[in-house]
């Protein structure tokens, strides 16, 4: 059975879990849905007031939960990636961990025709992908943590 936020058991508390990593980055403050029901509704209000001013509003412009929760969550989660989280001490990414994820995912860097992406090409690409392998690695440790 799924909830207002079209979340079932399971998925509600992945979802608590990557809220409260969202508070310990420091990109919110409050990792309850009722915050997160607030911060729907004040961005829902921007947008619309930006169409009453006339202004261009680019993509959706009134939210409802499930596609609000999934914007936020989203949203924290590139972040996160992009080296944002506020004293959060990131992993070394050593050269010799991207080659090898490059080596062991080459069906990610594969083109339609089956020729391969230079490693110079995606070397970002992948440092992104091994920084969210550590971002569900702390949602996984959040998690265990739960009782």
């Amino acid at each position: 059975m799924r909830d207002e936020w079209g979340l079932n058991a399971d998925e509600r508390e992945k979802v608590k879990a990557e809220l409260t990593l969202a508070v310990n980055a420091g990109f919110i403050e409050d990792a309850g849905l009722e915050a997160v029901e607030m911060r729907r509704r004040k961005k829902n209000e921007k947008l619309q007031n930006r169409l009453k001013e006339g202004k261009i509003v680019y993509g959706i412009t009134c939210y409802g939960k499930p596609a609000y929760l999934q914007h936020e969550l989203t949203k924290f989660r590139l972040d996160f990636v992009s080296g944002k989280a506020a004293g959060y001490a990131y992993k070394v990414i050593t050269g010799e961990e991207k080659e090898r994820f490059y080596r062991e995912n080459q069906d990610l860097f594969t083109r339609y025709f089956g020729d391969i992406f230079p490693y110079e090409d995606v070397e970002d690409v992948i440092e992104k992908r091994i920084r969210e392998e550590e971002y569900y690695g702390l949602v996984q440790d959040i998690l265990c943590q739960r009782p």
